[in-house]
C-alpha cells in the first residue's frame, strides 16, 4: 500500500497539471477540501476507491491508470485536448447565439417602435441564418474538420437563396432556388476533389 501512495500522488499531480487546475479547483470538482488533495499529492494518504473512480471519470482515464507508475503512449489521456475541443465548441455556439441575439434585438426594436421598412419584422431571423453560417464557417475553418465546411457552405447557399426569396416574394421568385441546384452540385464535387500526391 505504501508503494501505491507515491504512484497515485504523481498521477493525480500530472492529471491536474494537464488541465492547468489548482489543488483547490480539483478539490472543488470532487467536493473535497484542498487539504485532502494536498495530502494525496504529497503521498501522505490516498483517496478511497469511490474518490479514485471520481478522479478517473473526471480525467477520462481508468482507475488502473491511476495505479500504474508507467504509462504507455496509448493509455496517456489527452484531457487537455478534450477540454480545448469542448471550449472551442462552446465559443462557436456562443458566437452563433450572438447572431440570433442581435436578430432578436432588431426584431424587438422594429416592433416596439413600429418601424415599417417594407418587410415583416420576423425576416431578420431569416437574414440571421446566412450570417450564422458564415460565423460557423469561420470557426470551423480555424478549429474544426475541413469536411464539415462543405455542409456549412451548402447551408449558406440555401439560406442566402431563402433570404432573397422571402425578401421579394414575387410571383416567379421561387425560381431562384434553381440556382441552388448547380451550386450544390459544385459543392459536392468540390468536397470530393483530391489532389494527387506524388
Amino acid at each position: 500500500m505504501n508503494d501505491l501512495k507515491p504512484v497515485i500522488a504523481k498521477n493525480i499531480i500530472d492529471l491536474r497539471k494537464s488541465v492547468n487546475w489548482t489543488q483547490a479547483e480539483l478539490a472543488q470538482k470532487l467536493n473535497y477540501s484542498d487539504k485532502a488533495v494536498s495530502k494525496w499529492e504529497r503521498a501522505e494518504s490516498i483517496p478511497d476507491v469511490i474518490v479514485l473512480k471520481e478522479i478517473a471519470d473526471l480525467f477520462q482515464v481508468t482507475i488502473d491508470y491511476l495505479l500504474e507508475s508507467e504509462h504507455t503512449i496509448n493509455n496517456v489521456p489527452d484531457t487537455l485536448s478534450l477540454y480545448r475541443k469542448r471550449n472551442r465548441l462552446i465559443v462557436t455556439m456562443q458566437s452563433v447565439a450572438l447572431v440570433f441575439l442581435i436578430a432578436t434585438i432588431l426584431f424587438v426594436i422594429l416592433n416596439i417602435f413600429s418601424i415599417n421598412w417594407g418587410l415583416p419584422s420576423w425576416i431578420v431571423y431569416i437574414y440571421a441564418l446566412p450570417v450564422a453560417c458564415i460565423v460557423l464557417l469561420v470557426f470551423n475553418s480555424i478549429w474544426g474538420k475541413g469536411k464539415i465546411n462543405y455542409a456549412i457552405i451548402s447551408s449558406l447557399v440555401w439560406s442566402v437563396l431563402l433570404a432573397v426569396y422571402v425578401s421579394f416574394l414575387a410571383e416567379d421568385i421561387w425560381l431562384i432556388f434553381f440556382i441552388g441546384i448547380p451550386a450544390q452540385v459544385i459543392i459536392v464535387l468540390w468536397s470530393n476533389f483530391k489532389l494527387k500526391v506524388k
